[in-house]
């Protein structure tokens, strides 16, 4: 019965190893099968949406485009819960996350980054006929942003916010649409999010039923995640994406989306 027990257990260590090593995918792996898969939240406009054809359009989404078109990697996008992104990648279930993904130390102990290429704020936005005008008109009021942001972080980072507003207070949409629904609606009465989202939904919708607070929450920049073992592909994405900023691709890009260059 020992050795039985030993033989068993033994045959599960090889297993466990045999996935781990098949989840390890890099580079030469994604050379070999012709694809790598982008993971992205499909209502984050304007990085990564879909438009009236629901077809999946965005500024990330060219970036990405043009970075992969010269490789013979062909490009598949994955819609995932962007709460459970970091999970989705290290599962390997897409090969990287590029949708507007913000940088920060919490997220670099799970993938690795690229080299940052835009940077933006997180503001807090309302209606123009709130009373809301600094942070600080936000004691009482209900706050909101997505699951698993870098806004949330953003909000529990803010000293002043904390002071008097509780973690449990905030109110968490899947998706920033959702958000905006319920902040027309005065269910809510202010969302965080990163300025970029921000001015496009503005520009999209009736821009004068809302106005952006001059208080900000901070900057922060945007990465594409790998798995910490895709060394060679972090390499590849890096050198790739220096060469668009070099060669003016990457703000071609910029001023079809923003009307300006605001890659890095």
């Amino acid at each position: 019965m020992k050795k039985l027990l030993l033989i068993l257990s033994l045959m599960f260590v090889v297993t466990l190893t045999a996935c781990s090593k098949e989840e390890k995918i890099d580079l030469k792996e994604i050379e070999e099968r012709g694809y790598i898969i982008m993971g992205l939240d499909d209502t984050f406009a304007p990085m990564g949406f879909r438009d009236e054809s629901n077809e999946i359009v965005g500024f990330d989404v060219d970036l990405a485009k043009e970075l992969f078109g010269s490789t013979g990697i062909k490009l598949r996008f994955q819609p995932i819960d962007w709460a459970m992104k970091e999970t989705e990648l290290n599962n390997g279930n897409i090969d990287m996350i590029w949708n507007g993904y913000t940088i920060t130390q919490e997220r670099k102990e799970k993938v690795n980054f690229s080299t940052p290429y835009i940077s933006s704020r997180q503001v807090i936005i309302t209606l123009m006929d709130s009373e809301i005008d600094k942070i600080s008109d936000l004691e009482g009021k209900v706050l909101a942003t997505q699951t698993g942001s870098s806004s949330l972080n953003a909000i529990t980072e803010s000293e002043e916010l904390m002071s008097f507003v509780s973690e449990d207070e905030i109110i968490l949409f899947g998706s920033y649409n959702e958000a905006f629904i319920d902040l027309k609606a005065r269910r809510i009465n202010a969302i965080v999010a990163d300025e970029i989202l921000v001015r496009y939904y503005m520009s999209s919708n009736e821009e004068t039923e809302y106005k952006i607070l001059d208080d900000d929450l901070g900057y922060d920049e945007f990465g594409i995640g790998l798995r910490k073992e895709s060394t060679d592909l972090l390499e590849l994405i890096n050198n790739l994406l220096d060469e668009m900023k070099q060669d003016k691709r990457a703000a071609k890009i910029s001023v079809k989306w923003f009307a300006e260059n605001i890659v890095e």
